[in-house]
């Protein structure tokens, strides 16, 4: 269980890292002629996963999606709530034992929080923006 904790926090960190190394205009970027949201809109993805997949957590069962991130194209409110989100949930995993179903959810926030490193690089890419220096050392980008 700890190292599923481990490398959730791992992932959490490296979202922020990719935060940290953007701008408010960057938030607002699509993928240029391809079907795709805006950045900020990836990470209220983020952030609602971890808030609602934490509430599933706690109630061992799927309680539906919600999210606290109202301005998608602030880089401060999106950082604030990563930090919150990530401390929310670390909080509460390290505090109790999980069974089984809590498990399964746990693994999906981290699958889901992976998937989206994924398309972040393909963002990065397609708008030739700069790798932070732990994104070039995970994910050799």
């Amino acid at each position: 269980m700890k190292i599923i904790i481990k490398h959730l926090l791992k992932a959490f960190n490296l979202t922020t890292d990719l935060v940290d190394a953007m701008t408010d205009n960057d938030l607002k970027l699509k993928l240029k002629g391809l079907p795709s949201n805006k950045i900020g809109e990836q990470l209220w993805c983020i952030i609602g996963a971890r808030e609602s997949y934490l509430n599933a957590i706690i109630n061992e069962g799927w309680m539906g999606f919600s999210c606290s991130l109202d301005d998608t194209t602030s880089k401060i409110s999106v950082l604030e709530c990563l930090k919150k989100s990530a401390e929310d949930s670390l909080d509460y995993l390290n505090s109790c034992e999980l069974n089984e179903k809590q498990v399964e959810l746990l693994l999906a926030l981290l699958e889901h929080e992976i998937q989206h490193h994924g398309q972040f690089i393909r963002y990065f890419y397609g708008n030739k923006l700069s790798f932070p220096k732990s994104w070039n050392e995970r994910y050799t980008v």
